[in-house]
């Protein structure tokens, strides 16, 4: 005899990924490493943007600032699971917050993809941190003093 057992039950969910300035410092990679944790999860990715960037109420783990990565996919309670696992081992991830989505459907999850727009801002950060930073070199405390003596 042979038992059936039923189909695992597939859910939304909405995740906002917490991740400080230094681990935004490789935007992609960060993105690439959430990525990750839902494939490992077997998740399916609606969504994901970028929330927002503040400043924190209180320090974590030395961290003033943090980057907000929102998410929206669907996965079961086991894969559910298996992220909140991974998103609390991850060093990359300072926080993340997790939870059923039933307020929303598909079609509004989709218009919040901003995943293009996160690849934009990798690029430009991924450029900000290669571009050589042109300093201003102050002139010796004595050079105007001497300019005037000369006059």
């Amino acid at each position: 005899m042979s038992q059936t057992t039923a189909p695992a039950k597939i859910y939304a969910y909405e995740a906002m990924f917490m991740i400080s300035q230094a681990v935004a410092a490789d935007f992609s990679g960060a993105i690439a490493h959430i990525n990750e944790i839902l494939s490992r999860g077997h998740a399916e990715l609606i969504s994901m943007k970028k929330w927002d960037e503040r400043r924190l109420a209180y320090e974590i783990k030395g961290q003033k600032r943090a980057i907000f990565i929102l998410a929206y996919f669907k996965a079961t309670g086991e894969g559910f699971a298996h992220i909140e696992r991974d998103c609390n081992l991850s060093e990359k991830i300072m926080r993340a917050l997790i939870v059923r989505c039933d307020h929303l459907t598909i079609e509004e999850m989709q218009a919040a993809d901003g995943r293009k727009d996160l690849e934009i801002e990798a690029k430009l950060r991924a450029e900000r941190a290669v571009a050589p930073v042109e300093q201003e070199i102050p002139e010796p405390a004595g050079a105007a003093i001497d300019d005037m003596d000369e006059e």
